[in-house]
């Protein structure tokens, strides 16, 4: 398990995982094409469950075509990089253009060859609290990862931003300014579970997509919560062991808001509550918890 869960690594001065540290050069290198279109988020704030939506939109419902491949092949993951694995960039390089994208790059790491060929870009933004728990149990699990230790160690580096991508605050702060400046729908996981068509409007609409009710009825069907846990090609089930065990806790675990209320103590979310406040007193982006 030592050598399963190297240390994180530094890329662009934010920590990383390790071996995804590794391919940094490549990722800044990569060639964006014109029509391109990201999906970022950080991570565990629906990322898979808008690729699903975004994917199947572009194919105008046709839930045939999309589910040939599994979903980390049809949304190629720029800055991954895992040994006995191709990487982001060799998929994306290999692949017919333009195509969707997926990274968890905060604004400012994001290669401007994206900028520079005005690709749209799928903002998803989601409660701290609630990532702070998914990231947990994916830290167990996605064992390319360090050891996670306790919760409550965890939510310290999590406050600290000495995890994976960083400091949350920064990243989803990032993002909505650049939503003035650039292409950039923004979109909350809450108000995807409060109302899934509605937001799937809204992504069809930044597409330029009109399509019918009964596509778009079949579409919010293929992408309930249920429906993605039970597909082997959305799941990750298929994924190696050597990157994600699903056997610890499935990649896929419960997609709801407000589960941080079975795991934060009174003690901890006093220190989140202080956190977030400070965090978030320059902006006026706020969320649902």
């Amino acid at each position: 398990m030592e050598k399963q869960r190297p240390p994180l690594g530094v890329m662009g001065g934010m920590p990383i995982v390790g071996h995804f540290s590794k391919n940094w050069e490549n990722v800044k290198r990569f060639q964006a094409e014109e029509g391109d279109l990201v999906i970022d988020t950080y991570p565990k704030s629906g990322t898979t469950w808008i690729s699903q939506i975004v994917d199947l939109i572009l194919h105008h419902g046709d839930l045939k075509k999309p589910h040939s491949k599994t979903i980390f092949e049809r949304v190629p993951f720029l800055e991954f990089a895992v040994p006995d694995m191709p990487t982001g960039t060799e998929l994306l390089n290999a692949r017919k253009s333009p195509g969707l994208i997926k990274s968890h790059l905060p604004v400012h790491l994001l290669p401007n060859t994206f900028w520079e060929k005005n690709c749209k870009v799928i903002y998803v933004a989601r409660n701290p609290k609630d990532v702070l728990v998914s990231y947990y149990h994916f830290y167990h699990m996605a064992v390319v990862h360090p050891e996670p230790g306790t919760f409550e160690e965890f939510l310290q580096k999590f406050i600290e931003g000495k995890v994976s991508y960083g400091l949350w605050a920064d990243h989803v702060k990032g993002w909505w300014k650049m939503r003035h400046q650039r292409d950039v729908l923004y979109l909350f996981y809450e108000d995807m579970l409060e109302d899934p068509k509605r937001e799937i409007r809204k992504v069809m609409k930044f597409l330029g997509k009109d399509l019918s009710d009964d596509i778009m009825e079949k579409i919010h069907q293929c992408t309930t919560f249920k429906a993605m846990k039970e597909d082997y090609l959305v799941n990750y089930s298929t994924i190696p062991t050597s990157v994600m065990d699903n056997t610890i806790s499935p990649f896929m675990r419960k997609g709801t808001c407000g589960d941080w209320k079975n795991y934060f103590t009174v003690a901890q979310n006093e220190i989140f509550d202080d956190y977030y406040k400070r965090e978030m007193s320059d902006t006026d982006l706020t969320f649902r918890f």
